[in-house]
């Protein structure tokens, strides 16, 4: 009976120290409007996935949005949008630097800068009945 509680106890101290080491993750959705092909998709997607924090990141250029998995305490949302303007792209509420965007292929920038890329929709509006 001894063994049964001592073995208990020690599984209970291990389940313990293993819960306090779960790290907090979050997934978040961050609007990339000028992002609309596969080379944009490649340039962010590589720009950002070896920054310390980011798990896993994709870029829906059809929709013209960023899904990006991360660790909160080694990065933030902030930092990942500053990190998706430095590499060209407007990032939510954070502009594209513009020597960053400067830089992109011709085919990557805006329409109105001379570019290939097509404006992007807006968004349907739900019919009312």
């Amino acid at each position: 009976m001894k063994k049964f509680a001592l073995t208990l106890f020690c599984f209970g101290l291990f389940t313990l120290a293993a819960s306090a080491q779960v790290k907090p993750v979050v997934t978040a959705i961050i609007k990339t409007p000028n992002a609309l092909c596969e080379n944009c998709k490649k340039r962010i997607e590589s720009y950002v996935k070896p920054y310390d924090g980011v798990l896993e990141i994709l870029v829906n250029y059809r929709k013209g949005e960023t899904k990006v998995k991360f660790v909160t305490d080694r990065i933030n949302i902030e930092e990942i949008k500053a990190y998706i303007a430095n590499c060209g792209y407007d990032a939510d509420d954070v502009p594209a630097a513009e020597d960053a965007y400067n830089r992109l292929p011709k085919p990557c920038k805006k329409s109105e800068d001379g570019g290939s890329h097509p404006k992007p929709k807006p968004a349907p509006v739900p019919a009312q009945q």
